[in-house]
């Protein structure tokens, strides 16, 4: 056994000491709510006043009653119909920006700017950019009135905020138009991570940049595309501030997300804990299993280890280019 040296500093313990705050503040104020959570889930926690909490005779009856609420399936509706709605032109526009700030052959000049200038509504906090757009819409007198008024589109100032599909439309623009840009800089960093000589090697064998993009860059950012939509489910399927910012759900619960519909039913005047802690677990069991899948349906497989998705791929781009 090797004994301490007289005058040896261990440094090992100060580690231990400097992650205690953080230790501290994750168990209080992150495992603890989550257990809690999952406890008055089974128990009959309601009201404002305290009283004795006890644990139903049927365990699940929260999440029977949630699950045959109509109002959470629409919200639960209404949650993958945004995000669905908001995601796919997100990834689209973000996979063009991708392709266009990385391309070396147009060798875009102030990339830097740009890359901030379409970054920039992500760092606007949410609040603020609902209050911005909940007026750009009111009625009877916004932007949106007026543009459309002296343009002649319409006779008279139109309420935008009470037709579901137009706020619906508002709330997944806001929430493409905020995330876009932070896609967009994911997805160049596991472009820039490739190898150049792979794109190289494509050029010089006659790949267009189609051929590159869909045969060799895609393949190489499987897992930085794993990465965005998971997150991006996760955030999705968790959305609450803007729709509870811009029109508070409305109008006729149209936009009443499933963290709207949770954070309702615990403290909009019910105060039915057990219920909204139900549907908290509820969405945590749909979001693990959607992401799950992803990982399935994106995982690498047998023989797909760094590099052979490259070789693969610069084949693929050599026949493209032979032809």
């Amino acid at each position: 056994m090797k004994k301490k040296k007289s005058g040896e500093v261990r440094y090992a313990k100060y580690g231990y000491i400097f992650s205690l705050p953080f230790v501290i503040a994750y168990l209080l104020f992150q495992l603890y709510p989550i257990c809690y959570t999952i406890f008055i889930g089974f128990t009959d926690l309601q009201g404002a006043a305290p009283k004795p909490v006890h644990i139903l005779d049927n365990p699940f009856q929260n999440f029977q009653q949630v699950l045959s609420a109509p109002t959470f399936q629409g919200a639960l509706k209404n949650t993958v119909l945004i995000w669905l709605v908001n995601f796919v032109p997100q990834i689209l526009l973000a996979l063009l920006l991708t392709a266009w700030f990385t391309d070396r052959r147009w060798n875009i000049k102030g990339q830097g700017i740009y890359k901030v200038l379409l970054y920039m509504p992500n760092i606007i906090t949410a609040a603020t950019i609902a209050i911005l757009f909940n007026a750009m819409f009111s009625y009877p007198t916004s932007p949106a009135n007026d543009i459309l008024l002296s343009l002649g589109v319409i006779k008279e100032a139109k309420n935008f905020l009470i037709s579901k599909g137009i706020t619906r439309g508002i709330v997944a623009f806001i929430q493409f138009w905020m995330w876009y840009g932070y896609t967009m800089l994911i997805l160049i960093s596991g472009v820039l991570g490739i190898n150049p000589e792979i794109f190289d090697a494509a050029e010089v064998d006659g790949a267009s940049k189609v051929q590159i993009f869909f045969q060799i860059t895609l393949p190489n950012i499987k897992t930085i595309l794993l990465f965005t939509l998971v997150t991006s489910l996760i955030g999705g399927l968790n959305m609450f501030d803007i729709p509870k910012l811009f029109n508070l759900g409305g109008p006729d619960n149209a936009t009443t997300t499933t963290s709207v519909f949770i954070y309702n039913q615990a403290f909009s005047g019910s105060f039915m804990y057990n219920r909204a802690a139900a549907a908290s677990m509820i969405m945590f069991v749909i979001i693990m299993i959607c992401s799950a899948v992803l990982f399935y349906l994106l995982r690498e497989k047998d023989g797909d280890g760094y590099g052979t998705a490259e070789v693969k791929a610069l084949k693929k781009a050599k026949k493209g280019g032979a032809r």
